[in-house]
């Protein structure tokens, strides 16, 4: 993940704290029932996972499979690049038969980056998106529109009809990038629309833009995307900042927290994720399982 990507030689100088929550997050009701977690990658198809959470010899064929027994989440990026047939998604879904993993696709980019969402075009595009991965059936997770760093609120009013227009029977995320979205008095009007519609506001925690990192919720499913630096030292600190405000949140009205976790070339993946989940396990009192490791491999730093 290219975006927000700074010189590993500057991140000590990075400012790393997580932000206080948002008007919208600290709004929010004491929990009736704790919010599910789910926690994985962007990716299943890593070669460099054989051996390390795949076993030896690990066909590609069978890298979705050893996937979801190693997660119970991923953020589906590659249907950012192509709209797959229905007998393509309900094979994925056949695979996690019997788990509850969730599949969170990503807004094909002839919508989010090739379209000003006003097109008859992104209409049709994003009526053959859902379509598509509407036969993922009860394993659909959240699915998240990208905004790429040129769509800022120049063009808000083909956004919020668009984002009016989606149906409210999903779970439907948006992720901002242009500087001009985190000022006033564009933020406040965003995220109190995202809270109006129950759409999710995604919280893009990367090095080089720390404003991307709002902490604001406005739905009861909530997507965070976090992108660490091969293991460097302060992926290790960022994560225990990120369990102690996790942990805030499950005693928060929410239904579900998704995080998932980008590392360059997504090779640390596994073991920054490892680290995530037996901090929450021991600072929550949770009992989440663990990615099957098989072998260590050493930091980028080392």
């Amino acid at each position: 993940m290219e975006f927000g990507k700074i010189d590993r030689s500057l991140l000590d100088n990075v400012h790393f704290h997580l932000p206080e929550d948002g008007v919208f997050t600290q709004a929010l009701k004491p929990a009736v029932e704790q919010p599910k977690l789910f926690l994985g990658g962007a990716k299943w198809g890593r070669k460099e996972w054989v051996g390390l959470i795949y076993p030896a010899k690990t066909k590609e064929s069978d890298f979705l499979e050893h996937y979801i027994r190693n997660f119970n989440g991923i953020e589906l990026n590659t249907t950012h690049y192509q709209v797959y047939p229905p007998a393509t998604i309900q094979k994925w879904a056949e695979k996690a038969a019997g788990t509850d993993f969730q599949f969170c696709p990503k807004f094909p980019q002839s919508i989010s980056h090739y379209s000003d969402l006003s097109s008859q075009k992104a209409a049709l595009d994003t009526d053959r998106f859902f379509n598509s991965i509407i036969h993922f059936g009860k394993h659909l997770g959240p699915m998240f529109l990208q905004l790429s760093e040129r769509y800022g609120p120049a063009k808000k009013h083909a956004l919020f009809t668009y984002l009016k227009s989606l149906p409210r029977d999903l779970d439907i995320t948006l992720e901002i990038r242009h500087h001009d979205w985190f000022q006033e008095p564009h933020r406040s009007e965003l995220f109190t629309l995202l809270h109006e519609l129950s759409i999710g506001a995604v919280i893009t925690d990367v090095s080089g833009r720390r404003d991307c990192a709002h902490m604001e919720v406005t739905s009861p499913v909530t997507f965070i995307r976090f992108v660490g630096n091969g293991l460097h030292p302060t992926d290790y600190l960022r994560i225990d900042e990120w369990v102690e405000r996790i942990h805030q949140w499950l005693k928060k009205d929410l239904k579900a927290i998704h995080f998932y976790m980008h590392q360059p070339d997504e090779l640390y993946t596994p073991q920054l994720t490892d680290y995530l989940i037996k901090q929450l396990n021991k600072t929550c009192g949770l009992r989440l399982k663990s990615p099957n490791l098989i072998e260590t491999t050493g930091s980028l730093f080392d």
